[in-house]
């Protein structure tokens, strides 16, 4: 079942550097680039990746550069692209601190910033990251299906319980990155509020 619901997210396909465009693209076009190569991390068909109102939040906070002519730059989108997946477990705040210098120093443009070797680090991580959670996923449900068999379920159906104690699981690890990740914020980027 884990494996069927992971294959069928699809989290391998990614917006690669060389996917988005290399000229200045506008609004409607940049949530049409992220509806095209995001929609596996959909939960249903009516969410939005991105839309104008984020775009819009996004740069009033700051968590972009100027935009010129109501156009968006490589350096926009991939900004866009990492804003979308750190927002899934952090909170705007926390997501501008750790952002902020690099926003800085893509805004001053007098110090060069390798943004596509940048972006393609984060791509190599989170293929990393896709591979080793089938791993880890694989030794969970051995672990749960093992200690299921050593109680009594009484009138639960075994495969509610793996499921229930897989979803605990998940959850647990997500709260445990996510705790981590916020020390680490609070730890190393402090001097970058404003």
């Amino acid at each position: 079942m884990l494996e069927k619901l992971l294959e069928s997210m699809n989290f391998e396909k990614e917006i690669r550097f060389e996917d988005i465009p290399s000229i200045d693209l506008y609004m409607d076009q940049v949530i049409t680039l992220f509806e095209n190569n995001l929609s596996a991390y959909k939960r249903s068909e009516k969410d939005k990746i991105l839309t104008k109102t984020m775009i819009n939040n996004y740069a009033k906070d700051k968590l972009l550069m100027s935009i010129k002519n109501k156009k968006y730059t490589r350096e926009h989108i991939t900004l866009m692209i990492l804003i979308y997946n750190l927002k899934q477990s952090l909170a705007i705040g926390d997501i501008k601190k750790i952002l902020t210098p690099l926003v800085g120093k893509l805004e001053n443009k007098k110090e060069d910033v390798p943004i596509k070797e940048f972006y393609n680090l984060f791509l190599e991580v989170k293929k990393e990251e896709n591979f080793s959670i089938k791993e880890d996923l694989d030794k969970k449900l051995e672990m749960i299906n093992s200690s299921i068999g050593n109680i009594s379920l009484g009138e639960l159906d075994k495969d509610y319980v793996t499921s229930l104690f897989m979803v605990i699981s998940l959850i647990n690890a997500s709260n445990m990155y996510k705790t981590l990740a916020e020390k680490i914020i609070d730890y190393n980027l402090k001097g970058n509020e404003d």
